[in-house]
């Protein structure tokens, strides 16, 4: 080890002697951890641990490389390193040099440092990090870039939220391995042009830690463009910044390029269509085999996702079910990237499909909670010989694989073997909304702090898929069996059966058959089949007033003796000012009043009779944001069409009971 350390120290001398004015790295330097004394075995075990960190990750396909020094004694370290995956062999090595000079002094031989580098990540600490997926070590830098004067902060915000998501998708999508015990390239670059002539390039870098599953990738990148804009007050006017952390990293910068090949993910503001460009670079590597799996590779998967799609056009056939046409073709099949898994373990995860694992049961099938190696899931079992749960199970498993946002219920797999046809969820342990809301005891879990934020997060995932996703989504289905809630009470929504994709040119549509659920349809899709983003809007409407009230919107459940249902009750109130009445009494007095009234505002302004009266979620996000009520639009009387007198039909809309995913 002293020889090593010696060469390194020559090494050293001639860097620092070369570019003394080099800045030094951001840090995180974990104090509760304890410190260590200059000379001790921790201190070491520390150095050789970065010098085998620095040799291993610069030969590595992955730019990674992980492992521990000192192993079964007190002074064992285990650390990290994670060199940008565009940077040359040379560069990645003298990162883990400086972080070999810098890893001690910087952080005042604290047991716990992460230093990030414009080339390298590099991490020790005295615990085992290693072990888990969370991306613990997270070092947060603001950049200096400032959107320019003039330029529309919520455009730029959009278009950034567009350009992060499809970098962190293409992270994720082009990441191979030679073999399942070798770590993987993730890592992508992107570009977005065309927002505004005063805005001339928006810059982005995604990357994960090499021995992350893609499914870990994409869960860590999500939780970053999470923190970025509504977590901890980081958000830097959305226009440079970086998170990096033990397990992944996201940056985006405004005007020059701070990474060298070009952008594998091209976003272009006028069609605002992503582009992906060749499957990364390794520069200054010998990547021949990089080259031979990146030829090898695609045509695998083309011939898999070909393969799934005549499977299904198979089964349609012989089940004498007809493609439906203007819905998806094979290339929508291509989206498809989850885990195909197999009947076997989903059996074994469900202990065969057993009835005390049942978690709920819709108008499709049943859902069944499992263990799939370890992992909690839910999985949705279409029921035998439906022809709509076929089709149901296709737009979900179309749809949703494209979409990937912290307030959308994951889809990890699917199986489609022996007649079967399975979809596997994220487990969220908390059910769905409806289960919680409506029950007079279980309610009382709900306070105004957790409402809030559920009406927040499903606005945010109503606006990723009308606007930020890659193709426009309407949901169809909105309501509060449909949002889960995972183990903090965070709303995900989920079962898009119903759903519809639209391109980008298209802002509503017409169909014959209506389909949702009674109480939160709007009237124009009721009475004229006609759908759009504010149809959505409307069943958001409807959602919003039932948190706030704690009461069910069916048409079916009248109130008092003037015969009133819900929605005409709490406009009542709204007019004559005691909306106070209307308020879940469970909640007492511990809500804001101010936050109330704005939620109540905005739940009518979305239920009004025009859609073109209705705000878009882009809206309905802004005035959420909002702390000045004054300025809200005040709501047109909503419109009223669940009456008994009405008589509309509604023989062909379905109602799903479902007590969880």
């Amino acid at each position: 080890m002293h020889g090593r350390v010696a060469r390194v120290t020559a090494l050293l001398a001639a860097v620092l002697l070369a570019s003394s004015a080099a800045a030094q790295p951001w840090k995180s330097c974990d104090g509760a951890s304890g410190n260590y004394a200059a000379g001790s075995a921790y201190a070491n075990n520390t150095q050789q641990l970065i010098l085998d960190l620095q040799t291993n990750a610069s030969a590595s396909p992955a730019y990674f490389a992980s492992g521990s020094v000192g192993a079964g004694t007190a002074a064992v370290v285990y650390g990290l390193m994670i060199c940008r995956g565009d940077v040359s062999t040379n560069d990645c090595f003298d990162c883990g040099t400086r972080a070999w000079q810098d890893a001690q002094p910087l952080c005042n031989r604290t047991r716990d440092a992460a230093l990030v580098y414009n080339q390298c990540y590099v991490r020790v600490a005295a615990t085992n990090f290693l072990a888990s997926p969370n991306n613990t070590g997270m070092v947060s830098v603001v950049g200096g870039a400032t959107i320019p004067g003039g330029v529309d902060v919520a455009a730029y915000d959009a278009a950034l939220r567009r350009l992060l998501n499809a970098t962190a998708q293409y992270a994720v999508d082009s990441s191979s391995a030679p073999s399942s015990a070798s770590p993987r390239l993730y890592f992508a670059a992107g570009q977005l042009v065309g927002l505004d002539p005063r805005v001339p390039n928006i810059w982005s870098l995604a990357q994960c830690a090499g021995d992350l599953a893609p499914a870990q990738c994409r869960r860590c990148l999500d939780d970053l463009m999470a923190l970025w804009w509504n977590g901890s007050g980081f958000k830097p006017d959305g226009a440079s910044g970086r998170f990096a952390g033990s397990r992944c990293n996201l940056r985006s910068d405004l005007g020059d390029k701070f990474y060298t090949n070009s952008p594998m993910v091209k976003l272009q503001m006028n069609g605002e269509v992503v582009v992906p460009a060749p499957a990364p670079s390794t520069a200054g590597k010998n990547n021949s085999e990089g080259k031979l799996f990146g030829i090898i590779l695609p045509i695998v998967f083309v011939v898999v996702v070909t393969a799934i799609a005549l499977y299904v056009c198979k089964k349609r056939r012989s089940q004498g079910i007809k493609l439906p046409h203007g819905t998806h073709t094979v290339e929508d099949f291509g989206s498809i990237k989850s885990t195909l898994l197999s009947l076997s373990s989903l059996q074994v995860a469900t202990n065969n499909f057993d009835e005390s694992n049942k978690l709920g049961e819709g108008g499709f099938g049943v859902v069944y909670k499992g263990d799939l190696s370890g992992q909690e899931v839910a999985v949705k079992r279409m029921s035998k010989g439906s022809g709509q749960g076929l089709e149901e199970l296709k737009n979900e498993l179309v749809l949703v694989a494209k979409l990937h946002h912290k307030n959308l219920v994951r889809l990890e797999g699917f199986c489609l073997e022996e007649g079967e046809r399975l979809l596997v969820y994220e487990y969220m342990p908390n059910k769905s909304l409806d289960t919680i809301l409506f029950d007079p005891e279980e309610k009382i879990q709900l306070d105004w702090r957790k409402r809030f934020n559920i009406i927040e997060g499903v606005a945010r995932g109503l606006q990723y898929l009308h606007e930020e996703s890659q193709k426009k989504i309407i949901h169809r289905d909105m309501k509060a069996s449909n949002v889960l809630l995972d183990a903090d009470m965070n709303p995900k929504i989920g079962d898009f059966g119903l759903a519809r994709l639209f391109g980008q040119d298209q802002t509503r549509d017409v169909t014959k058959h209506i389909v949702g659920t009674f109480g939160y349809m709007s009237p124009e899709y009721v009475m004229r089949g006609q759908f759009s983003t504010k149809s959505d809007v409307f069943s958001f409407g409807i959602l919003v007033i039932e948190i706030v009230t704690g009461r069910r919107n069916t048409g079916h459940y009248f109130y008092d003796e003037q015969n009133e249902d819900i929605i005409s009750l709490v406009w009542r109130h709204w007019t004559e000012g005691t909306i106070a009445e209307m308020i879940d009494d469970s909640l007492g007095r511990n809500y804001s009043e101010t936050e109330v009234l704005k939620c109540v505002n905005i739940g009518l302004l979305c239920l009004q009779q025009s859609p073109m009266d209705r705000p878009t979620m882009s809206d309905v996000m802004v005035m959420l944001s909002g702390d000045d009520t004054s300025s809200l639009p005040p709501a047109a009387r909503p419109t009223f069409f669940l009456d008994r007198s009405t008589g509309y039909s509604y023989n062909s809309c379905t109602i799903t009971h479902l007590s969880a995913r």
